[in-house]
């Protein structure tokens, strides 16, 4: 599978008529500027919000764009009360993840700041996202965490934690990708991601795996991490479902609140995917219902 075509079946996902009624959308949400470039997201408020946040990663390969923002996909969510936040980050090549992630944690603070202007409990903020926004997804549940007292903007005087997490097919541990000691940058299905982990070419193989080992959400795993939902194919050629087993073993170790859905059969996506929503949706209630 090549980049390609792996993006373009993450963007089939997306491909849903969007007729999105009851429930008000606000696009283009400024929640923070990079190289004088506005971050946006668009937001989905219910008809009778509920208090819960979802914050949802648009992010495919770690390439983020507003043709991947879906309406449909926002209102299955919407009509059960939750309110949802689909949220663009700068794009690899051209950022690496240390920088996406830097806009992860702003938007997330951006959110907290601005909940009750969406009827949101700043304290109940799920998120979640598919493959690469699984991925950033976990690495918010285990990293997020408080903002800089003595930011000039206060939105980065917020905390960037969030109470849930709940991800598809994520990537989890690139020092360990399929089995035991398989570096993710040696995988060739891999090579056309490279740029987005930012190693430059004359990193030692030492400093290859600090980074990887940094970007990793399984070794930012404390009895601090959220309650935790996995969605994963047997069958996935991209992720390995070995990724999910790995991360679940090491959160119920932990006394995690967590749980792996294995779908029979199931490659990177599948036929009726967008069904997962609703299990989520279901996570969400569960463990930020008061």
């Amino acid at each position: 599978m090549n980049r390609r075509g792996f993006l373009a079946g993450l963007a089939a996902l997306a491909l849903l008529p969007c007729a999105a009624k009851a429930q008000e959308h606000k696009v283009d949400v400024v929640y923070g500027h990079k190289l004088g470039c506005a971050l946006t997201m668009d937001v989905f408020t219910p008809a009778k919000p509920n208090g819960i946040g979802v914050i949802w990663m648009v992010s495919g390969g770690w390439v983020s764009n507003h043709n991947s923002i879906n309406p449909t996909w926002a209102k299955l969510m919407t009509d059960r009360g939750l309110t949802v936040f689909q949220v663009v980050h700068g794009s690899q090549p051209k950022f690496a993840l240390p920088e996406i992630l830097e806009d992860i944690n702003r938007s997330v603070r951006f959110i907290r700041t601005h909940a009750s202007e969406y009827s949101v409990n700043p304290n109940r903020l799920g998120i979640c996202g598919a493959s690469a926004g699984g991925h950033l997804s976990l690495m918010m549940g285990a990293f997020g965490g408080p903002g800089k007292d003595d930011a000039k903007d206060p939105v980065d005087r917020a905390s960037s934690a969030v109470q849930c997490v709940a991800a598809l097919f994520p990537p989890t541990d690139f020092l360990n990708f399929g089995k035991e000691g398989a570096i993710s940058l040696d995988n060739p299905m891999l090579q056309v991601f490279r740029p987005a982990f930012g190693v430059p070419a004359s990193a030692s193989r030492d400093e290859q795996l600090a980074l990887l080992k940094k970007l990793s959400p399984y070794f930012g795993v404390t009895e601090k991490m959220p309650p935790t939902l996995l969605i994963h194919g047997d069958k996935d050629p991209l992720v390995p479902l070995q990724q999910s087993q790995k991360l679940l073993a090491l959160l119920k170790e932990k006394n995690i609140p967590s749980r792996l859905d294995v779908k029979a059969g199931g490659a990177h996506g599948w036929v009726g995917v967008e069904k997962e929503l609703i299990v989520m949706s279901e996570w969400f209630e569960k463990y930020l219902t008061p």
